[in-house]
């Protein structure tokens, strides 16, 4: 695998792809490079594991997607597929970046440091664009903020640092079943644990809501899911099929640097083989969206959120669960395949990557 083919060998596996040739197992993906299984994709920047990617002017894209845990960060593989629970109750102040470590891991270690620095402005513009606080309200926002800023500085991130770490030392060595198995338990801890947070800090100050409030509310919900609709459901299945391989392969490659042609074919099996649940997870999410806007109007949060929110995937339709399961299992096999096949600069590319953030969760943890 690490050796190219002799002309004349009759090995297709190890051997470059030769033009007009199908076999890509070990050749890269030309994308406007003479050498890309060692370097990024350029995204617009020479260098895009230094520089943020551009997705807008300010900070604030670093923690876009804080709902989805896009990407694959090999230590923390399952978690990719936590996607489309948190607008359920988005804008829940602290709720919203909840899944800060994820979103962490998207971003160069520059952007990753300032966005943090930046969360608690972050949070309150979130907090105001879903509810519209008002006078003293906006006071007990910033307090809610504050809070949850101090425990997930004090408390999260140096979990998430020693995550990074072991998670390093697992790519280096090569990723197993078991790795996988561990990354997404660890991570669905960090997650429960920062919504049961986030909800407890914020509950006191949604049972004030009032119902103008909660209507304005309801109406950012039906812009995010207006938008949802159009990237995961509206299409033909071959559109949305090319949507996901572009969303797979761009996050990927943010990790490994850019794929081999077999690996970016491999990619495109995943695509083929998961099932699309793109309407089970709207109505899923629209579900959880009635339920806690009834839970506010009954201002109920200080009693019920925490639990409500940690428990996420309770009351899903029975097919759904089969098809997130299923999805899960096809990305797990996916990821191991991968792993077979990539090259050292690959391998050290992603372990170099978390062992960067490791560090980088440790320093923000220790600044006062």
């Amino acid at each position: 695998m690490s050796t190219p083919r002799k002309r004349g060998s009759t090995d297709v596996m190890s051997s470059p792809r030769k033009r007009g040739s199908t076999d890509v197992m070990s050749s890269p993906r030309k994308r406007g490079s003479t050498d890309v299984m060692s370097t990024p994709r350029k995204r617009g920047s020479t260098d895009v594991m230094s520089s943020p990617r551009k997705r807008g002017s300010t900070w604030a894209p670093a923690f876009a997607g804080a709902t989805k845990f896009r990407g694959w960060a090999p230590a923390f593989a399952g978690a990719t597929k936590f996607r489309g629970w948190a607008p359920a109750f988005a804008g829940a102040t602290a709720v919203r970046v909840a899944a800060l470590a994820a979103t962490l891991l998207l971003s160069s270690c520059s952007v990753t440091r300032i966005a943090y620095n930046n969360a608690d402005v972050y949070l309150r513009w979130q907090a105001n664009h879903y509810f519209d606080f008002q006078s003293e309200q906006s006071e007990e926002l910033d307090r809610s903020v504050a809070a949850f800023a101090a425990w997930h500085r004090a408390t999260a991130l140096p979990q998430y640092a020693r995550l990074g770490e072991e998670a390093a030392a697992r790519m280096l060595r090569g990723v197993r079943r078991e790795d996988l198995d561990w990354s997404y338990d660890a991570v669905r801890a960090q997650i429960r644990e920062a919504l049961g947070t986030a909800a407890r800090d914020a509950a006191g100050l949604l049972d004030q809501l009032s119902p103008e409030q909660i209507s304005h509310f309801e109406r950012r919900l039906a812009e995010e899911n207006r938008k949802f609709a159009k990237e995961q459901v509206q299409g033909t299945m071959e559109e949305r099929h090319k949507r996901r391989v572009e969303r797979n392969l761009e996050r990927l490659e943010e990790w490994f640097g850019a794929l081999g042609e077999a690996q970016a074919a491999r990619v495109r099996l995943y695509s083929t083989r998961a099932p699309f649940s793109g309407e089970m997870r709207d109505r899923d999410r629209k579900r959880r969206q009635a339920e806690f806007v009834a839970m506010l109007r009954a201002r109920e949060t200080a009693r019920r959120l925490a639990p409500w929110a940690q428990d996420w995937e309770a009351g899903r339709e029975p097919a759904y669960v089969e098809a997130s399961r299923a999805t899960h299992t096809e990305y797990v096999e996916l990821l191991l395949d991968l792993d077979r096949t990539l090259s050292a600069e690959q391998r050290e590319h992603a372990a170099a990557r978390l062992k960067r953030y490791g560090t980088l969760f440790d320093s923000l943890a220790r600044q006062p």
